[in-house]
């Protein structure tokens, strides 16, 4: 499995060199998170998968989206939209656990129903797409993107604490701010 993520990796990185590096800083705080909750051992090892693919999808996004600088057009906002649903569907046909893939498929849902791309609410998304979400919440606001600067982890943390209980669970912000 460790492979096929490598090789995965790769090919992205190939086409997309920030996603890879995304990747791999979302999936170490998204982890860190996860055990400073008590998260069970086969629940982190799914974590750890589904977070260092979570942006497969993207491999779908022409590269010109991607990489735009300055804001997005609606139909372009959509296309990016669409990566959760991609990455799902690139790992649906293939061996990996179930929940690995909905974790990729929920990593941008809210708590209160405005994320995308199926709009669920509270409990209906996993517990480790919520752990996702926050982590690359923050990893994205603390990293350079091509249409804004970093934002820092300040801003970052002060973004999840605002918005703890509304669009995050109040439990994972609170395991990203001990750490962070």
């Amino acid at each position: 499995m460790e492979a096929i993520i490598q090789v995965m990796e790769a090919v992205m990185g190939a086409r997309d060199p920030y996603t890879v590096g995304h990747q791999q800083r979302v999936t170490r705080l998204a982890c860190a998170m996860a055990e400073k909750m008590d998260l069970p051992w086969e629940r982190l090892c799914m974590l750890h998968t589904a977070a260092a693919l979570h942006d497969l999808g993207k491999i779908a996004i022409p590269s010109g989206i991607l990489a735009k600088p300055g804001k997005l057009s609606a139909i372009e906002f959509a296309m990016i939209k669409s990566h959760p649903q991609a990455g799902y569907d690139i790992l649906k046909p293939w061996n990996f656990p179930a929940e690995i893939g909905l974790i990729i498929l929920q990593h941008h849902e809210r708590l209160n129903g405005s994320g995308y791309p199926q709009g669920l609410k509270g409990k209906k998304i996993l517990l480790e797409a919520q752990i996702l979400s926050v982590a690359d919440v923050v990893e994205a606001m603390c990293s350079h993107r091509p249409y804004r600067p970093a934002r820092g982890l300040a801003r970052a943390l002060e973004e999840i604490s605002q918005s703890k209980g509304i669009l995050y669970d109040a439990a994972v912000v609170d395991s990203c701010v001990k750490l962070c």
